[in-house]
């Protein structure tokens, strides 16, 4: 294995591999991240201020108002890395902006667990000043786990951009089916159910979809659908062959719109 990078093999049997994050990516991410946290931060006191200046120079009398400004502060401060990360693909605006992501070990979007564990011990990878212990982690463990990342069990991998090529047969295929991301609703969670892993099963069906004989496809196309659909909350037996064919090229491209990068 090349070094900087990372080989997961799935249950399926999917080899999928990452160039993991060094200390200098997730550094720049951190700083995008931070001082987007102090303008916010700094809206938030200005706001505080100009609400209490009638009163300001009897805040001491109460610690009320100064208690909840603080309250404010923190949770728009750790609860920003929490909500960005879990639900925006394991990315925050710097680490897109930087194009890294938080993923599971496993290769799966980061789960809600395991996003609350990493950033609850943000503090101590804080610790003492200017993410000191985080950035030691990072510098000396073998994949660039800060604490965090070792106890979620999470790890940050490049996202160096999205392939650029021309109109492949199967786009156009599913182009002529007047299939779109919107053909299938999907909820927040049944989303978050599409990973790296199932990309690559996708990915691999609709590169045979067009080149191989039809009861090959038909057998490919029901044991596909029979392991992925579960998961997004889809019943299988009540869906003819075609749609089930519409539903796997329309799982496709909304995976693709979420995985599909150079690495």
């Amino acid at each position: 294995m090349n070094q900087g990078k990372v080989e997961i093999k799935t249950p399926e049997f999917v080899s999928l591999q990452y160039q993991i994050a060094g200390l200098g990516s997730r550094a720049a991410a951190m700083i995008i991240d931070q001082l987007l946290i102090i303008i916010v931060n700094f809206i938030i006191i200005l706001l505080f201020l100009i609400a209490n200046s009638s009163s300001f120079l009897y805040l001491s009398d109460s610690w009320v108002p100064i208690a909840i400004a603080v309250l404010i502060v923190f949770v728009i401060n750790w609860g920003y890395f929490f909500v960005s990360e879990y639900f925006f693909g394991g990315k925050t605006l710097g680490k897109k902006w930087v194009g890294i992501r938080v993923i599971q070990e496993n290769g799966h979007s980061v789960t809600l667990l395991s996003s609350l564990i990493r950033n609850l011990l943000r503090i101590i990878d804080m610790l003492p000043t200017s993410y000191f212990v985080g950035m030691i982690f990072v510098f000396f463990h073998s994949k660039h786990k800060r604490l965090g990342d070792i106890v979620a069990g999470t790890i940050v991998v490049h996202e160096r951009g999205v392939k650029k090529q021309g109109t492949s047969k199967m786009e156009k295929e599913i182009v002529r089916r007047g299939l779109t991301k919107d053909s299938v609703q999907l909820e927040e969670w049944a989303f978050r159910s599409l990973g790296k892993k199932e990309w690559e099963l996708l990915r691999v069906y609709s590169g045979k979809f067009l080149h191989v004989t039809l009861n090959e496809r038909v057998v490919l196309t029901r044991q596909l659908a029979g392991i992925l659909l579960p998961k997004v909350g889809i019943e299988v037996n009540d869906k003819g062959y075609d749609e089930l064919e519409n539903i796997l090229l329309t799982l496709y491209l909304i995976a693709k719109d979420e995985w599909e990068y150079e690495i």
